[in-house]
């Protein structure tokens, strides 16, 4: 094959890595079906077959079949040259603000939610660097360990939903973060070398960032109420906040102000006990310094 006629190879179900549809996620499934019949119908109006369609946007048959028939959830440069193709005038393009919203897990996008409504956030992590604060090359590599294995779209849907949370650091009025990671997080030789001298940058940029508080657990520190696993507190403009901790209430979410000032408690223990954020970027710096 030449070197002309591979830039142009289709991109198929095999080799272009879509999003799958939940069935369980039933608003998902509803958009998501919305957009490919209004697809389909528009490409029908052209007179175009989707053989002809797929070859004109350069994906494959079969991907314009699973995309019209509600199966995949389009990616935004395939509305955006089906757009051009069937000169729509923006209006398939404009698609992209509902497809958006559906293109992650449930979950991904219930926590999501969660994270972009609250006003503060305070989180101890002790197994690896939050993902708040992965770098994509740290996340994939961290998602490639995983058993068992994700599958390559699995894998791709999953890295991108992560680092889409991280919007939060943009928003404006931006929200108080806190952040306690546990040192041997930062030893841990995830992705390499170069990746890792890249998340020591990203984690020195984050923590200086104003409303956000990095401290590090050192790794001879006494024992702490997070040696159980992960603690998280959102709270939110109206009062109201949640909770979740590994080591509490069987690890379920919480909300209940009886059940909250519990988990508030082992962070601010936590917290205390934990390196001063000065003193936390002074070991980061140290240890890119090292790597």
């Amino acid at each position: 094959m030449s070197v002309e006629a591979d830039a142009v190879r289709l991109r198929t179900e095999a080799d272009e890595p879509g999003w799958e549809v939940d069935p369980d996620d039933e608003w998902g499934v509803a958009v998501i079906a919305t957009v490919g019949r209004q697809l389909k119908l528009r490409r029908e109006a052209a007179g175009m077959r989707a053989p002809e369609f797929g070859a004109a946007v350069g994906y494959g048959e079969d991907m314009v079949y699973k995309i019209e028939g509600g199966k995949r959830i389009p990616r935004q440069e395939y509305l955006d040259r089906a757009d051009e193709v069937l000169g729509a005038e923006g209006l398939i393009s404009a698609m992209w603000e509902d497809v958006k919203k559906v293109r992650y897990p449930k979950k991904v996008r219930a926590l999501a939610k969660m994270e972009a409504k609250a006003v503060e956030i305070g989180v101890y992590e002790c197994s690896n660097i939050h993902g708040l604060l992965q770098t994509p090359e740290y996340a994939r590599a961290l998602l490639e360990s995983w058993q068992p294995a994700y599958s390559q779209e699995d894998l791709e849907r999953a890295l991108a939903a992560r680092i889409a949370r991280q919007t939060i650091f943009e928003r404006s009025p931006a929200p108080s973060l806190g952040f306690v990671l546990e040192e041997a997080t930062l030893h841990r030789n995830v992705g390499g070398t170069m990746v890792r001298r890249q998340q020591f940058e990203r984690l020195l940029e984050v923590g200086r960032l104003p409303g956000v508080t990095l401290q590090v657990m050192p790794m001879d520190s006494l024992p702490h109420p997070g040696m159980s696993g992960r603690v998280e507190l959102l709270k939110f403009e109206d009062g109201t906040a949640v909770g979740r901790a590994d080591g509490a209430f069987n690890g379920r979410p919480v909300s209940d102000p009886r059940e909250l000032r519990i988990l508030e408690l082992r962070y601010g223990t936590i917290r205390a006990e934990a390196l001063r954020p000065r003193e936390s970027l002074a070991l980061i710096e140290q240890l890119l310094g090292e790597t």
